[in-house]
C-alpha cells in the first residue's frame, strides 16, 4: 500500500517534477485542479446537502468534482439509477489507502489524498485550499491536456516525467446535473439535484513517465455525459498526480 505522507515528502528527493515543460499553475496556485470525489446515494438522507456542495465546487476551475453513486443504501427501498458496484468497489479501495475501517455516505475523497464527511462545507473547502496552496515539491502536479479532435475522439497528452512507480490515467464521463423525483426510500417525496453524476469510469492507460497522446474514442461518452474527467493517479488509489476537464457535445 501507498504510504501517502511518505510519497509527498519523498517528491523532491526522488524529483517527481516534469522533465520536459513546467508544472501548470493558476492564479499562482499550486498545480493541476483538485479533484473531488463525492461518493453517495438518493437513498441516503444525509446526502442531499453533500450533493449540493459538490454542485456548487463544480463550478470551480480549480476543482474538477465527480459523484460516483453507490450501491449499498438501494436495499432501503430506492434503487438509486445511477449506481454502480464498481463506484462501490472504487471507495472500498479507498478506505483501505486511507486507513479506514469502514465506508460510507456522504463520503468527498479530495485529491486522493484526504477524506472529510462530504456535506461538512468548512472542512471540504479548507482541504481544497490547503491542496491548492501546497508547495510544488509536496503536491506533484504533472501537466494533462486535454483537446477535441476532429473525428469526436478527446486527446489526453502528457509530457514526459519522473514518475518512479508510474501512475494509471482514468477517465469519468459525467452528467453535470440531472434531476430526479425520489418516490421510495429515506428521501420519498423530494426532488433530488445531483452533479456531475458518473456514468462512465474507465482505465485510459498506464503512464511510465515517456510521454504519450491517448485518444479517447466517443464511444466511450454514454448517453446523456456533457463532461469528460481525466486524472492521473499514483499507485494503490494513492495521490492524484495530474487532472484536467473538458465539456463535450451532450450525447443522446
Amino acid at each position: 500500500m501507498l504510504n501517502r505522507r511518505r510519497f509527498l515528502g519523498a517528491a523532491l528527493a526522488t524529483g517527481l517534477i516534469p522533465a520536459t515543460g513546467t508544472v501548470a499553475r493558476s492564479a499562482g496556485l499550486s498545480g493541476h485542479p483538485v479533484l473531488v470525489e463525492l461518493f453517495t446515494s438518493q437513498g441516503c438522507s444525509s446526502c442531499p446537502p453533500a450533493d449540493a456542495l459538490l454542485g456548487e465546487l463544480s463550478g470551480r476551475d480549480d476543482v474538477i468534482t465527480l459523484g460516483y453513486h453507490v450501491d449499498y443504501w438501494d436495499y432501503i427501498g430506492w434503487a438509486d439509477p445511477f449506481a454502480d458496484p464498481l463506484f462501490t468497489s472504487r471507495q472500498r479501495l479507498y478506505a483501505a489507502a486511507l486507513g479506514n475501517r469502514t465506508i460510507y455516505t456522504p463520503q468527498m475523497v479530495i485529491d486522493g489524498t484526504i477524506d472529510r464527511v462530504g456535506s461538512r462545507r468548512f472542512e471540504v473547502e479548507a482541504s481544497i485550499d490547503r491542496l491548492l496552496r501546497a508547495n510544488p515539491a509536496e503536491r506533484i502536479s504533472v501537466p494533462l491536456h486535454l483537446s477535441r479532435r476532429a473525428d469526436g475522439s478527446v486527446g489526453a497528452a502528457l509530457p514526459a516525467a519522473a514518475v518512479p512507480d508510474g501512475a494509471t490515467v482514468l477517465m469519468a464521463a459525467t452528467t453535470s446535473r440531472h434531476v430526479t423525483e425520489i418516490r421510495r426510500g429515506e428521501n420519498s417525496g423530494r426532488t433530488l439535484v445531483d452533479f456531475d453524476v458518473v456514468r462512465r469510469l474507465a482505465k485510459v492507460g498506464d503512464y511510465d513517465g515517456r510521454a504519450v497522446d491517448w485518444a479517447i474514442a466517443s464511444e466511450s461518452f454514454p448517453k446523456g455525459a456533457d463532461r469528460l474527467a481525466v486524472w492521473l493517479q499514483a499507485p494503490g488509489n494513492g495521490p492524484i498526480l495530474g487532472a484536467a476537464k473538458l465539456d463535450l457535445p451532450a450525447v443522446g
